[in-house]
């Protein structure tokens, strides 16, 4: 019913029964086997509650100013044009009022 309640660490991933009143979903009872059945309580976040802790400098986001990949592929671009032959144009060599090329 989109409620949250307390039930412990040590049970993060486990499927577990749990009994309750209809008429009371506030408290609830659960079982797992091989423990004790416990009493839980709806998950209650006050004002005071602490602040979460700030990611390490190595963990968050950094600014960059070039890109290797960018980099290597302007390289790459520059040796193909040096590489490439110029293309030949034959716009020059037809003249007006002849009709070989």
């Amino acid at each position: 019913m989109g409620t949250l309640y307390e039930v412990g660490l040590q049970f993060i991933g486990c499927t577990v029964d749990v009994v309750y009143d209809p008429s009371n979903i506030s408290d609830l009872t659960i079982e797992y086997e091989g423990h004790a059945p416990w009493k839980v309580h709806e998950l209650v976040i006050g004002e005071h509650v602490g602040k979460r802790p700030t990611m390490p400098t190595h963990l968050q986001p950094q600014a960059t100013d070039s890109s290797r990949l960018l980099g290597a592929a302007e390289q790459q671009n520059r040796q193909r044009r040096e590489i490439q032959a110029p293309a030949l144009s034959f716009r020059a060599v037809h003249k007006e009022g002849s009709n070989d090329v």
